[in-house]
């Protein structure tokens, strides 16, 4: 049996894979038949390295003059007069004295040393034939000297890909090793300009490689890599010419007596019927208050999610407080006599004037993001001019730290939903000549309200949703926000307006038991996600089960995630149709919202499946295989 020459945890010095660099290690045991030892970096790597490659500690601490490889930090202050005595530079063929070569030496240590003041944390590798593949199922195609190709994209996440290598390593030959020296030199120049981004942060690589697999290398123009969603240009003009007019078509079979296809299609009012241009200043008028509430200094201040530079931007939650001021003002002027039914009267024209405000913001929003520099692009965005306007093509457009996106998402749709029930409870009162509302009528006010308060109270959830973290700003959440939410959402009110309902106690407690389970799914769903996002080692969630991912991230496996891939989504579904029971069914009409609903989050659900399965991989493959139902258990 060959002899070894380093006992089982004994402190050496252990080369880095790929580098001339050595760092503290521990040895942990020796494998006669490789003879490869098992050693532990301080930051808990754990490779296999040949015995040449591991030297004594008192092989390093005799060099008196500064060797640059035993520690990161002692190579600030020092210089050595030795090149052949610095393991970390590669190895040169005739000694240089000059002054210029010495400063170059010390630019060089001070690169090396940026790029390695970092936490590494490996990702599993399997060898597969002639290439490497990664865990996430993405394999990387190689040269023909084994080393991987490097785009400008990816020298600026040189140091992830230094840190992705397999728990069992082998050395590469010394001939490929001094390629990869060569190419080092000239990668450093590059990486030493930009802040490496520590691999111990969960979501700051994943959105990275997300945006760049998108956009292309920085500074030139997105390369289209990938189907446009939607139905690509062809299906968004469709949405953008069609939603309006079917907005149109739905309030207007909403004031009809019998809604039906036998008065198919509706008599369509005269042009004074659909625009006026007092509502539309009503409608600025408040989108300027909730604007004026937004920037109040209240509520606590968070970070989003890592942006592709590793920026986080910072979010002021103040929207429930925003809520509370509005339900304030609202009462008073109620109060003081100011008539609500005033919106119902001229609903139509409300609802066009919002449409009218999302197409104009829209346009800024387009015209705005054509001068912005790469880095802000969204990476649902595509370079094409059309397609981009309606999926928004910057991610976070701001007027200093007014976030835009942001604001439209919570605040004048959401909440002025709210406004706009209270408004169809007053007007059914008003118009029925009704004493107080009818039990349908608070149920349906009751059920909206209580979703949208929960949603203004965990209003920094949503920092981490699609909307946020991946689609740009443009028509398509700008139509959504501020012209969907607020005048389809409350559809079951408005019809309930027109076409009374009577609801009696039992059929209200059935309607009140599936909201409650709806709501429950939904905000347990929800919650126990965010936990884990926040804080994956909370202890109250150490009885859940994970998969490990190559992102650093883990899926949940258990808990409400492991019933169906999207439990919140069910709980949605759930709440939509004890919204519309209310209504009876007499008309399909007051339905139409748990149809489109339907529709909205199965579309939804396929997006992120794309988005999972191409960031996760094989382990959100895995993750398919335990949990096979997507919404409905064991039926989708």
């Amino acid at each position: 049996m060959p002899s070894r020459k380093f006992a089982d945890g004994e402190v050496v010095r252990g080369r880095w894979p790929g580098s001339s660099l050595y760092y503290e290690v521990e040895v942990l045991s020796h494998d006669h038949s490789s003879q490869l030892y098992i050693v532990k970096y301080k930051d808990g790597t754990e490779l296999e390295l040949k015995e040449s490659d591991i030297k004594p500690l008192t092989s390093f601490r005799q060099r008196k003059s500064g060797s640059s490889s035993s520690s990161p930090s002692r190579r600030r202050g020092s210089r050595s007069r030795s090149r052949s005595r610095s393991p970390g530079r590669p190895p040169r063929s005739s000694r240089q004295s000059t002054s210029a070569s010495r400063h170059a030496t010390a630019d060089l240590r001070e690169m090396r040393k940026e790029v390695l003041e970092v936490k590494l944390t490996p990702l599993v590798l399997k060898p597969f034939g002639n290439s490497i593949s990664r865990y996430n199922g993405q394999p990387e195609r190689t040269k023909r000297d084994g080393t991987p190709p490097r785009s400008t994209q990816e020298k600026f996440h040189l140091l992830e890909e230094r840190s992705c290598v397999s728990t069992q390593y082998s050395l590469r030959p010394r001939r490929e090793e001094i390629k990869l020296k060569e190419m080092d030199s000239k990668e450093e120049n590059v990486v030493s300009t930009r802040r490496p981004v520590s691999l111990q942060t969960s979501e700051a690589p994943a959105v990275q490689t997300r945006a760049l697999e998108f956009r292309g290398v920085p500074g030139r123009p997105a390369a289209q890599t990938r189907a446009l969603e939607f139905g690509g240009v062809p299906g968004v003009l469709l949405v953008m010419l069609g939603l309006p007019p079917f907005l149109v078509l739905l309030l207007l079979m909403g004031r009809q007596q019998e809604p039906g296809l036998r008065s198919f299609p509706p008599p369509l009012p005269t042009w004074q019927d659909l625009w006026e241009t007092r509502v539309f200043g009503v409608y600025v008028l408040w989108v300027f208050l909730q604007a004026l509430l937004y920037m109040l200094p209240v509520g606590k201040v968070v970070e989003g999610m890592p942006l592709a530079d590793g920026r986080r931007l910072k979010y002021r939650l103040n929207g429930f407080y925003a809520f509370l001021l509005t339900s304030a003002a609202v009462g008073t002027a109620v109060y003081w006599g100011v008539d609500l039914h005033y919106v119902y009267r001229h609903f139509l024209q409300f609802a066009l004037a919002a449409v009218a405000f999302a197409l104009g913001l829209s346009v800024y929003l387009a015209v705005r993001a054509s001068r912005v520099p790469p880095s802000a692009l969204a990476p649902a965005s595509s370079g094409n001019a059309i397609y981009d306007f309606f999926i928004g093509r910057e991610l976070n457009p701001r007027i200093g730290t007014f976030d835009l996106k942001y604001f439209c998402e919570l605040r004048p749709g959401l909440i002025g939903w709210v406004v706009v029930n209270l408004a169809m409870l007053l007007a059914e009162v008003k118009l029925q000549k009704r004493a107080a509302p009818s039990l349908a009528m608070i149920l349906v006010n009751g059920f909206q309200l209580l979703y949208v308060v929960d949603a203004l109270w965990n209003e920094e959830a949503l920092l981490t949703t699609m909307d946020i973290t991946y689609d740009g700003f443009g028509f398509m959440l700008a139509f959504g926000d501020l012209v969907w939410v607020p005048f389809v959402y409350s559809l079951q009110a408005y019809y309930l307006v027109g076409h009374p309902n009577d609801v009696s106690w039992l059929m209200a407690s059935l309607i009140i038991a599936l909201k409650l389970c709806g709501y429950i799914i939904f905000r347990c769903a929800n919650s126990q996600k965010n936990s884990f996002r926040k804080n994956p080692t909370d202890p109250k969630l150490a009885h859940l089960k994970t998969i490990p991912t190559s992102t650093g991230k883990n899926l949940l496996v258990s808990g409400w995630w492991g019933l169906v891939r999207h439990p919140n989504y069910l709980g949605d579904l759930l709440m939509a149709l004890a919204w519309s029971l209310p209504c009876g069914f007499r008309h399909a009409l007051p339905y139409f919202y748990v149809v489109y609903f339907a529709v909205l989050l199965v579309h939804r659900e396929a997006r992120d499946e794309r988005h999972c399965r191409r960031r996760y991989g094989l382990a959100w493959e895995q993750y398919c295989r335990q949990v096979p139902h997507r919404i409905l258990p064991h039926v989708y």
